[in-house]
């Protein structure tokens, strides 16, 4: 049952999937990207500019099809009403979603290794190392922590986790609002793109810091 102040006459109860659909709609860009390179590498017409040739295509494949399970899947995540209706689909769905994390930061890092390296240079590079590498590392930390029980450690590492994931939707507003303003280059590139890493980090700990602080307030099916 709801609690009592959520019933009041006049009080207008808050959509719960307004920032799931908002994270769709930041990762729709990527999302058709990264289809359009899945329709080319499976043969089909090329419907985005050329790359350079790629080594093998499997860690991109992988990557992209991780990448979009993990942003729709997500998102999902954030609406509180699903979790509180749905807690078995939850524990279900985060099970899958720390499998495609996992290989959507772990693809991201072979990429950066052992593609040719493009725009952006050495800076850029340790950008996409350290992206992926935190991503990762959020995944390990979110999981560990829901095995203590500890939810708000588990949504805050989770949170994180998922912001470095979006950071190619973000990227798609500061590279191109920022490279109106300051041009292309190597180092624009690189900054541009880190910004929206860096932006993403930022709402992620506005978002967990307002949440309320509660280490086991709602209840938790222990993974086995």
């Amino acid at each position: 049952m709801a609690p009592a102040q959520s019933l009041r006459p006049g009080r207008r109860r808050v959509s719960t999937w307004r920032a799931p659909a908002a994270l769709v709609a930041l990762s729709l860009v990527p999302i058709l990207a990264g289809s359009a390179r899945l329709v080319e590498l499976s043969g089909g017409p090329h419907l985005l500019p050329p790359r350079v040739n790629d080594p093998s295509p499997v860690p991109l494949v992988a990557h992209i099809v991780s990448v979009i399970v993990y942003a729709v899947l997500g998102a999902l995540q954030f609406s509180a009403g699903l979790r509180r209706r749905r807690a078995g689909w939850h524990l279900a769905s985060g099970r899958l979603l720390v499998l495609a994390g996992m290989v959507v930061a772990l693809s991201a890092l072979w990429l950066t290794l052992f593609y040719p390296r493009a725009e952006g240079g050495d800076l850029l590079f340790a950008f996409r190392l350290l992206a992926g590498s935190g991503m990762a590392t959020s995944l390990v930390l979110g999981v560990l922590a829901i095995r203590r029980r500890d939810v708000a450690r588990h949504r805050a590492w989770m949170t994180r986790a998922y912001a470095l994931a979006l950071g190619a939707g973000t990227q798609v507003f500061t590279l191109g609002i920022g490279e109106t303003i300051l041009g292309a280059s190597d180092l624009s590139e690189a900054l541009l793109q880190g910004a929206g890493w860096t932006i993403n980090l930022a709402v992620a700990e506005w978002f967990i810091r307002r949440q309320p602080a509660r280490r086991s307030a709602n209840p938790v099916v222990k993974s086995r």
